[in-house]
């Protein structure tokens, strides 16, 4: 493993520290890019990208399998909505203690 400088560490501690907003803002940009997507592949590779950034935020996988199954950008835009009006409570991700 290599060896990252004290900036470099804090840098990746800050990206893990706000890994969650980031992800709430990429599953925002997925629905812009869902309803501009102009090939199918464009839009499978969307909607593979939505489905992990759901489950890294801990929705449940019900509403994730919903989400995806019904292939509507309109159906992950209510998902954002939800979450950024705080309907949906997101799971943090437990924090290792370095002890691996």
């Amino acid at each position: 493993m290599p060896e990252y400088s004290k900036y470099q560490q804090k840098v990746i501690s800050r990206f893990y520290e706000n890994r969650d907003q980031i992800d709430e803002q990429r599953l925002a940009e997925l629905v812009t890019n869902l309803f501009l997507a102009t090939t199918v592949k464009q839009r499978a590779k969307h909607w593979e990208t939505a489905e992990n950034v759901m489950t890294r935020l801990g929705i449940p996988e019900s509403r994730v399998e919903h989400v995806v199954g019904s292939k509507d950008p309109s159906v992950l835009a209510a998902v954002v909505d939800e979450i950024q009006r705080g309907v949906i409570k997101l799971k943090k991700p437990k924090k290792s203690t370095g002890d691996s």
